[in-house]
């Protein structure tokens, strides 16, 4: 392949790359916005937080378009195919990633004045704080094509899934020692919902990233201990 046909090539995946990160931090802060607005009950910021989901929209839709593009006239092979796969799924995951975001800020508009007690969200923030730590370093494993870094991500979505259903059991304690507290309780468990299935999404890109630079899957065996057996849309 000439040097300049292989150079313009890797200015697209670049580009890609680059796009990829955009979308990201445009996730991170959704994440990061969704919840202080509902801690704070914030519903400007929570309105905010909503309208960034278009971008995100965006970015999603060019980056699958560029990636056809790729595969029609590069017609890649080996690792540069698994990367513009990765790319693709990724992309995908960063998009449901601020769709979750977007469901807890409407929940916060949802909620108005409903939320009592700003103590009880406490939990929600936590488990947030954890599944924001997922996102950003399976997205710096992405960056840094670092294999090792993604498994450590993949491994930790344990860590999230026990402590939602920590929360979960907290919360519905709340609910059965006081009625009064049954609706707070119910918005606040299906923000935390969200929350866990952000960091199932950081797990998926891990395992992405994994197959990516290595050429091979990690074990099905996926650590996960959500006991609750509810589903909250």
């Amino acid at each position: 392949m000439p040097e300049h046909t292989v150079s313009s090539y890797d200015e697209e995946l670049t580009a890609i790359a680059g796009r990829i990160a955009e979308m990201g931090g445009i996730a991170e802060s959704a994440i990061s916005n969704a919840v202080s607005a509902l801690v704070t009950q914030d519903l400007e910021l929570a309105r905010e937080t909503i309208q960034q989901d278009g971008r995100l929209d965006e970015l999603w839709s060019e980056i699958e378009v560029k990636l056809v593009e790729i595969i029609a006239r590069r017609q890649p092979l080996g690792a540069d195919l698994r990367e513009i796969m990765a790319a693709g799924r990724i992309s995908n995951d960063l998009e449901r990633v601020g769709d979750l975001a977007k469901n807890v800020a409407k929940r916060v508009i949802a909620i108005d004045s409903d939320l009592k007690s700003k103590q009880l969200a406490i939990g929600v923030e936590h488990i947030t704080e954890l599944a924001l730590a997922q996102l950003k370093n399976v997205l710096d494993a992405y960056t840094s094509k670092d294999a090792e870094a993604a498994r450590k991500v993949r491994d930790g979505d344990e860590e999230v899934d026990t402590m939602y259903t920590s929360l979960f059991r907290e919360l519905l304690t709340y609910m059965m020692e006081d009625p009064r507290n049954i609706t707070q309780c119910a918005h606040l468990l299906f923000c935390a919902k969200n929350i866990e299935r952000i960091g199932d999404h950081a797990t998926n890109i891990a395992e992405n990233v994994y197959y990516m630079v290595t050429g091979e899957r990690l074990s099905d065996n996926r650590p996960k201990v959500d006991e609750t057996g509810v589903a909250l849309m």
